[in-house]
């Protein structure tokens, strides 16, 4: 079985969710019916964040990566892949607080600015 492929799309898939929580607002701006996705998907991170969790696709990379015969990795995704280029040093709970305050406080920024301009059409 193509293990190793399935845990490469797992990676993929959970690159492009990081993404899309952080990034995603922008999206919004465009298509604002993707708030429905995109609101749960940043609750969804930056709990994982603020929790100090582990997101459930990163023990499922790192099974998919086991059958395959290739080693997986310790820790959690952001750490492994995100802040290992950011921030060699290593995560702190401070930092992964801190993150997930960043990805809140730019999707806020976005949603409060699509709320300005939705009032601002209606006077």
């Amino acid at each position: 079985m193509p293990y190793g492929l399935f845990a490469d799309a797992v990676l993929l898939a959970h690159a492009a969710f990081v993404a899309f929580a952080v990034l995603g607002g922008l999206l919004v701006l465009r298509w604002r019916r993707l708030a429905w996705v995109h609101l749960p998907v940043v609750a969804w991170g930056a709990g994982i964040e603020f929790t100090g969790g582990i997101c459930p696709l990163t023990p499922l990379e790192n099974h998919l990566r086991a059958l395959a015969h290739e080693q997986g990795y310790a820790g959690g995704f952001v750490e492994h892949y995100v802040f290992g280029l950011l921030y060699p040093e290593g995560l702190t709970r401070n930092v992964q607080v801190a993150l997930g305050l960043g990805v809140l406080a730019l999707n806020a920024a976005v949603y409060a600015w699509l709320w300005y301009r939705r009032r601002a059409a209606r006077n």
